[in-house]
C-alpha cells in the first residue's frame, strides 16, 4: 500500500473556504487566475501522495453556484497553430476540449476571451466557430508598448478599448489551454471596466507550485524547478513579502518580477494596491494540508530524477536541442544529494539489461516489490514486464502461460506478413489484446486483466528509449516511465 503524505479532503475544504473569503474581501466579486491544469495534475499527484489529479475541479464543485468559467487564448497562437506538448491539438480545438470537460463536470462556462487580438485572420475563424457555436467570444485588443507605457495601459485606449465580458456570478475562473495566454490581462482589463463601472471587484491568482509556506531548498518547490526547467523559472524569497511582513514566503521568479508593475496598475485603477506581495495575491493552501512530509519529501526526489530522465530522452531524441534543462535538473539533484539509482525500478532495470545483453524493463509495485521483464522471441521488455506485474499481483504463478500460443503466433503473421512489419515481439498494446483475447476463455488471463487498475501510480523503467506505441500504453495505465537516453541500435532513424 502507497503511503499518503497529503489530505486531500482538508485541501479541498481549506482552499474552497479561503476562495470565499477572499470573494467576501473584495466586496463579492472575485476574478482568480488559475494557472497550471484544472483537472489531471499528475505532477501534483506524484510529488504530494494523496493529491487526486481532479482535486481542483473537486474544489471549484464546491463552488460551483457562484462560479463562472472564462477561458483566454492568445490570437497569436491560434494564428501561429500553436499545440500542446502533452496532447499534441492545438490550443484553438483545447478550448472546445476543455468547455466540454467543464460542462460534464457541471460547470458554467460563460465566454471566451480573445487576447492580444489584432484581426488576425486565424483567429477571426476561430471567432466564427465559436459563435456559431452558441459560445460567447470577447476581444481583448493588443495594447502598444505594453507592458511599459502604464498611462496608456490603464486607460480608455488600454484596457477600456476591450470588449467587456458579461459575467454573472461572484467568482470568476480565468483560465488557459497554456501558458501566455493572457489571463492575468484578462482579469486586469476587467477590474478596470468594472471599476468605471462602479462594481467592487477583486483580483487572486491561484498557483499550486512552488509551496509559499515551506522552505525554499524543500524537495517539493525543488520538484517544481525541474519540472518547469525548460521555462528558466526559479524559485525564491519573496522580498516584498519579507518587507512587508518580516516573514519568509516562497514564490517563483516571474511573479516577483512582475508585481512592481502589478502593483502600479492596481494603484492606477482603484488608488491603492490592496496586496503587498505577489504571495499575498495567491490563495494556497497546499502546504496546510500535508500530514506526513518526510512522504512528500520522497515522493519529490523520485519526481526529480523521472524528470532528469524525461529531460535527458528529450536531447537524446532532438526534441530538445538545450542541454542546459539538464544541466539543471542534475544541479537539483546534487542540491539533493540523489542518484537515479536511488529510483529502485532503475538498477533493477539495468542489471537485467547487463545479464542479457537486450533491453529490460522493471516495475515497482505497491507493496515496494520490483519486477523486472527482459527481451524474448515473443515480447519485448515492455510487454514481458507488464506481464510479469499482472501475475504478481493476480498471485498467478510465474511459469504459468497466460496467452495461447496460438493467439501470439496469429498476431506475428499479420504483422510479418500482412503489415510489413520487421518485429515479430509484441508491443504492449498488442499483448494487452492478446490477453483480453485469451481471457474469454481462461480464468488465469482474466485475473491478470482486472489487475491492470492496480498499476495506475506504478514507477516503470526502461533500459533504452521506447516506441511511441509502448510509451502511450504506458502513460494510458497512469504509469510513472522512465526510460535510459539511449536506444536499442545505432540506426539513425528510430519510429
Amino acid at each position: 500500500m502507497k503511503k499518503i503524505g497529503f489530505d486531500s479532503q482538508k485541501y479541498i475544504r481549506l482552499q474552497s473556504q479561503h476562495i470565499r473569503e477572499r470573494i467576501e474581501q473584495f466586496g463579492g466579486k472575485l476574478y482568480l487566475e488559475f494557472g497550471g491544469k484544472l483537472f489531471d495534475d499528475y505532477h501534483a499527484s506524484r510529488v504530494l501522495p494523496g493529491f487526486e489529479p481532479d482535486n481542483k475541479i473537486k474544489m471549484l464543485l464546491e463552488l460551483r453556484d457562484q462560479a463562472e468559467i472564462v477561458i483566454a487564448i492568445n490570437a497569436n497562437d491560434i494564428e501561429k497553430n500553436k499545440r500542446r506538448g502533452d496532447l499534441g491539438i492545438t490550443y484553438d480545438v483545447d478550448v472546445t476540449r476543455l468547455i466540454d470537460i467543464f460542462h460534464n463536470f457541471g460547470l458554467y462556462v460563460g465566454s471566451i476571451a480573445l487576447t492580444q487580438y489584432a484581426g488576425q485572420p486565424s483567429a477571426n475563424i476561430f471567432e466564427s466557430k465559436m459563435t456559431k457555436l452558441g459560445l460567447k467570444v470577447y476581444k481583448l485588443y493588443q495594447i502598444p508598448n505594453y507592458p511599459s507605457d502604464l498611462k496608456l495601459i490603464v486607460s480608455d485606449e488600454g484596457y477600456g478599448r476591450s470588449d467587456y465580458i458579461e459575467t454573472t456570478r461572484s467568482l470568476v475562473v480565468v483560465t488557459a489551454p497554456g501558458p501566455g495566454s493572457g489571463k492575468m490581462a484578462t482579469c486586469l482589463s476587467q477590474l478596470y471596466h468594472d471599476h468605471k463601472r462602479g462594481i467592487k471587484a477583486g483580483y487572486a491568482k491561484f498557483e499550486t507550485f512552488p509551496i509559499w509556506n515551506l522552505p525554499l531548498k524543500h524537495p517539493v518547490n525543488l520538484a517544481y524547478e525541474a519540472a518547469t526547467a525548460d521555462l528558466n523559472d526559479v524559485n525564491m524569497i519573496d522580498p516584498f513579502h519579507l518587507e512587508a511582513y518580516g516573514q519568509t514566503a516562497v514564490n517563483y521568479n516571474r511573479d516577483v518580477e512582475s508585481f512592481p508593475l502589478l502593483r502600479t496598475i492596481f494603484e492606477r485603477i482603484f488608488g491603492e494596491c490592496p496586496y503587498k506581495s505577489p504571495t499575498d495575491m495567491g490563495v494556497n493552501m497546499v502546504g496546510m494540508s500535508i500530514v506526513d512530509d518526510e512522504v512528500c519529501r520522497e515522493a519529490s526526489y523520485n519526481e526529480i530524477i523521472r524528470r532528469y530522465f524525461k529531460a535527458a530522452c528529450q536531447v537524446r531524441q532532438g526534441v530538445s536541442t538545450s542541454e542546459n534543462e539538464v544541466g539543471k535538473i542534475e544541479m537539483l539533484m546534487r542540491t539533493l544529494k540523489i542518484e537515479p539509482e536511488m529510483r529502485s525500478v532503475v538498477p533493477a532495470a539495468i542489471e537485467i539489461a547487463e545479464q542479457t545483453g537486450h533491453p529490460a524493463a522493471a516495475i515497482e509495485l505497491p507493496d515496494g516489490a520490483v519486477v523486472t521483464g527482459k527481451t524474448t522471441e515473443l515480447f519485448g521488455p515492455s510487454s514481458a514486464v507488464l506481464l510479469n506485474a499482472l501475475k504478481k499481483l493476480a498471485g498467478i504463478a510465474d511459469e504459468v502461460k497466460l496467452i495461447s500460443p496460438e493467439v501470439i503466433r496469429t498476431i506475428q503473421t499479420l504483422k510479418i506478413d500482412y503489415m510489413k512489419s520487421q518485429n515479430p515481439r509484441l508491443h504492449t498494446d498488442e499483448m494487452l489484446v492478446a490477453l483480453a483475447i485469451s481471457a474469454a476463455s481462461d480464468e488465469n488471463a482474466m485475473k491478470a486483466m482486472q489487475m491492470l487498475d492496480a498499476l495506475k501510480g506504478c514507477d516503470v523503467h526502461i533500459s533504452v528509449i521506447l516506441s511511441s506505441v509502448d510509451d502511450s500504453v504506458f502513460k494510458r495505465l497512469g504509469m510513472n516511465l522512465t526510460c535510459e537516453p539511449t536506444y536499442e541500435n545505432n540506426n539513425l532513424y528510430h519510429k
